[in-house]
């Protein structure tokens, strides 16, 4: 493991709270500036009680992402866990699956953020000023990330207070003006509004798996990775439940309109309030472009780090100490999907890929533990991949098995509820995986 005092190796240099708050950014994004009006249309005003049961859902799955975070100190979030409980093919799919998310995520996004942008300077709708907009956009950001992770770390926690502000002042603003008269006539729901919401929330709540990509420039990873996963879905589901509460008590018909915050910030704070909204979707998606190259590319390094892709890859900048090789990849990917538009047709590929991660770190919660007590009967047991014993977690999820098994059933429940065009588009980046890790060069790590 490359440390601190290590000059060739990633600089440590996150601690708990910047963690957090890359975690919080890539959870609240452009999304939740739209979602109370979607969540409403299936469920009417039951919309913050829906965000609050599956942030609590997803806090479970959180939570096992936590417990086998504290196991590992070095770069690479859930390919690390997967590769250690089910091999090596299993944990590159899982890591592959991950960067095609982030990357096609960053192309998805940061055409979206062009789109807001065109609101006020129409001319960036179309053409070359949307090219050079985006190519802009992404060559900045890549850059911001090539200098250090410092400096992309003071970037993501600028943009994450820029995020949460306007959103605080949303609630702690409309939280005198909400009408309880929106509660009284609590209409029922059948289970496929339930199903539909569930997903479409879930989802939602994606992001903070990013949180433990880092542990390899975090400082004490092993202890401030779990913290982090906690605060983090802590924070946006306080957040998120809270803003659909007054969206939905503000409105008169929060599923009528297409900009809820928007529209309920004017009609209490006025003009200014709907711009303040308008400008914190802004700077929300430009947080979540910065943070989907920062934890991309860390993932990609870390598959050659441990031997599943070429060295190339794993290259650290000498001045840096930033894994710029891969950062360049990820940005000059993202760049040529984003332009191209290739990013609407593997825009599923995301769903199955976070489903993919969620089970894969359920279930390699369950599989450790076992091995851990494995290891304790038969000391001594050879291995053949320094990553098939990993050290004890310094964290463990409390009721025993109950939580990992809820999460997992969470995961294969959102997996049975998937589209017929995401489980193709999924299986088809699964396929892809598997013939890159079947030509791409692998290395033994074994001294």
């Amino acid at each position: 493991m490359a440390g601190a005092s290590d000059p060739t190796g990633l600089r440590r240099a996150l601690g708990k709270w910047d963690l957090t708050a890359i975690g919080v950014n890539q959870v609240i994004g452009s999304a939740i500036f739209l979602l109370p009006a979607d969540v409403a249309k299936q469920v009417g005003p039951w919309g913050p009680a829906a965000f609050m049961a599956v942030g609590l859902l997803s806090l479970s799955i959180a939570l096992c992402f936590a417990e086998v975070g504290s196991r590992f100190d070095t770069t690479g979030g859930p390919y690390l866990p997967a590769r250690a409980a089910f091999g090596r093919f299993v944990g590159f799919e899982v890591g592959w699956m991950m960067w095609f998310a982030r990357v096609t995520s960053h192309a998805s996004v940061v055409n979206g953020l062009t789109l807001a942008l065109a609101f006020y300077w129409p001319s960036l709708a179309a053409g070359l000023p949307r090219a050079a907009t985006i190519t802009a956009l992404t060559l900045v950001l890549m850059w911001i990330n090539l200098r250090g992770i410092r400096q992309s770390s003071w970037f993501v926690n600028v943009l994450t207070v820029g995020k949460l502000l306007p959103l605080a002042i949303f609630i702690i603003g409309g939280i005198w003006f909400i009408d309880p008269a929106r509660f009284t006539a609590m209409p029922p729901v059948s289970q496929e509004q339930i199903s539909a919401v569930a997903i479409l929330l879930i989802f939602a709540y994606g992001g903070y798996e990013v949180t433990g990509v880092l542990a390899g420039e975090a400082a004490n990873p092993r202890k401030d990775v779990p913290f982090a996963f906690v605060a983090c879905l802590i924070t946006v589901s306080v957040v998120m439940s809270l803003t659909s509460l007054v969206a939905t008590g503000v409105l008169t018909d929060v599923a009528a309109t297409r900009t809820p915050l928007a529209d309920g910030a004017g009609l209490f704070l006025g003009a200014w309030g709907a711009a303040m909204i308008s400008i914190g979707s802004v700077v929300s998606m430009t947080g979540n472009n910065m943070g989907q190259l920062l934890n991309g590319s860390r993932t990609i390094f870390a598959l050659a780090e441990n031997g599943d892709l070429p060295r190339w890859f794993g290259k650290v900048h000498a001045d840096y100490r930033t894994p710029s090789n891969a950062i360049l990849f990820g940005a000059g990917v993202a760049l040529v999907l984003a332009l191209s538009g290739s990013f609407v047709t593997l825009a599923a590929v995301s769903a199955i890929a976070r489903l993919v991660m969620y089970l894969a770190v359920c279930m390699s919660t369950l599989v450790l533990r076992k091995r851990d007590r494995a290891i304790a009967a038969q000391v001594g047991t050879h291995v053949n991949d320094p990553l098939d014993v990993v050290a004890p977690p310094r964290f463990t999820v409390p009721l025993g098995p109950v939580i990992p098994v809820v999460a997992a059933i969470v995961a294969l429940g959102i997996l049975a509820g998937a589209t017929p065009a995401q489980l193709r588009a999924g299986g088809a980046a699964l396929l892809a995986g598997a013939v890159l890790y079947w030509l791409a060069p692998k290395r033994s790590l074994v001294n």
